[in-house]
């Protein structure tokens, strides 16, 4: 926390110099169609990353309470130009409700690193502002599985979503660390009508939004959401997929998500990848529904890599009227604990964008300094845990981890590339640290392969791993933006 606070000091001290072209901007000159090296020798001991993402919550959203985290209970507004304290409302996980979280949002939360204006936020000017809306916490007790998982492991308490966003561009930072499609564009937000399809199944004539590398929102000005219909066909828009496909050996890969007939489906993110979409690795790479990921466990068929996209009622989304996601992941979390992956796997989760909700902490890049990126980053923050048997201990040498380093949705992709020995995919996995240990000045700190392994320890949930077994789709997408 100390060393937070005086990054965020160092950061205040030199706003000028970073906004003037500070950070981990993404020049052309670092966007390859051919992968770079990896610094990895890969002598690491886990053989398996099973990566959870769920939705739509800012990292004091859910922890801002949490003992030693950078949270608060009290907010900042802008009310007649001027700040004004405004205390935070204590609410059920099930109680949100889904609030604007686009990219112009987002800007006006910033106001240029005040803080001060989630409020103001507003979609269109004829509509009414969020107001007291975003000012809210989730109570802890609804919270059980996140909080014994974050003094059991390890917490992030700077990890910034790598675009101010929604959860589209987030979904693609997952599996390839930004949405750069040309040299001066990246896609950004979403697009109308996905309540019903996305990517490569999109109605036609949808268009994806652009942010330019002059930071200029170019609103439904891009290419169909489908990689064929990207500059070059796409072939500049690698993927982790790519690099998992080329490797040799090849490195086994799955994507859990609810089925595209569902509206759940939507962000299913390889859908945006067309060869993975109109090839064989969509029936046999993407696995519906999620709760696959269970019996694959149990079965003794765990990939190397798996994403776990949940159905809408498990994954925290504001307005889902559910309050199952902590228990969802603690239900993975404890498969694989009781199975014969523990001693080889790194669990990582992770929550895609900010959902609208206040967070006091203005968005670092990886220098830790305050600046704004050319892809429209960072965002604001939002959790992460890591769960493994090689999380470090704090300085008691006792479990519960909370790092302090700055990361970004590039960290989760480029420890992935170290963990497979990969080549960079040339995106933030170049600009930005690692989770886990590193040789150099780019490595990470939740993770210690020095230590000895772990015991896995049980995370007590409301609703068991059969209870997800035995659940119906509940046709509720995880996002509707």
């Amino acid at each position: 926390m100390r060393r937070l606070a005086r990054t965020l000091w160092l950061a205040s001290a030199v706003v000028a110099a970073a906004c003037n072209g500070g950070g981990p901007s993404v020049s052309s000159a670092t966007r390859p169609n051919v992968l770079p090296e990896s610094n990895s020798t890969s002598g690491s001991p886990i053989k398996h990353v099973v990566l959870l993402v769920q939705e739509n919550r800012s990292f004091n959203n859910l922890f801002a309470t949490f003992p030693g985290a950078t949270g608060t209970t009290v907010g900042k507004e802008l009310v007649n130009g001027r700040t004004k304290r405004i205390k935070l409302a204590e609410k059920p996980l099930e109680d949100s409700r889904d609030l604007i979280h686009e990219y112009s949002g987002f800007l006006t939360a910033y106001n240029g690193g005040k803080m001060n204006g989630f409020n103001l936020i507003r979609r269109g000017a004829k509509r009414p502002a969020e107001g007291v809306a975003p000012y809210e916490y989730v109570q802890p007790s609804d919270l059980v599985p996140y909080w014994t998982l974050a003094s059991t492991y390890a917490l992030a308490n700077a990890m910034f979503a790598t675009q101010g966003s929604e959860s589209f561009p987030a979904h693609q930072d997952l599996i390839r660390g930004g949405t750069f499609i040309d040299s001066t564009h990246s896609l950004i937000d979403d697009v109308p009508n996905i309540d019903e399809k996305w990517g490569c199944d999109s109605p036609n004539g949808s268009k994806t939004s652009l942010i330019t590398t002059q930071l200029k929102l170019e609103a439904r000005a891009g290419p169909f959401p489908c990689s064929d219909d990207f500059p070059s066909s796409g072939s500049n828009y690698l993927t982790l997929r790519d690099s998992f496909d080329g490797a040799s050996p090849a490195i086994s890969w799955k994507y859990y998500t609810p089925a595209l007939g569902d509206p759940g489906g939507i962000w299913s993110a390889f859908d945006v990848i067309y060869p993975v979409r109109h090839g064989p690795e969509w029936t046999a790479n993407v696995i519906s529904p999620p709760s696959n990921v269970l019996t694959d466990i149990s079965d003794g068929k765990l990939s190397q890599m798996s994403w776990v996209i949940p159905d809408g009622v498990d994954s925290d989304h504001p307005g889902a009227g559910a309050d199952y996601g902590p228990s969802w992941v603690a239900s993975v979390v404890n498969a694989i604990g009781e199975s014969q992956y523990w001693s080889s796997t790194a669990i990582i989760v992770v929550w895609d964008d900010w959902g609208g909700f206040y967070d006091p902490v203005v968005p670092l890049c990886a220098s830790g300094l305050r600046c704004r990126d050319d892809q429209g980053g960072p965002g604001l923050r939002v959790p992460l845990l890591v769960i493994s048997p090689y999380t470090s201990l704090n300085q008691s040498s006792q479990p519960g981890y909370i790092s302090n380093e700055v990361y970004s949705f590039g960290s989760i992709v480029r420890f992935i590339e170290d963990t497979f020995a990969l080549k960079r995919l040339g995106t933030t996995d170049e600009t930005t640290n690692s989770i886990g240990p590193e040789s150099g000045s780019q490595g990470g700190d939740m993770l210690n392969f020095n230590q000895p392994p772990r015991q896995f320890q049980s995370i007590g949930s409301k609703y068991s791993r059969s209870f997800f077994l035995h659940q119906k789709p509940s046709r509720i997408p995880p996002d509707t933006q």
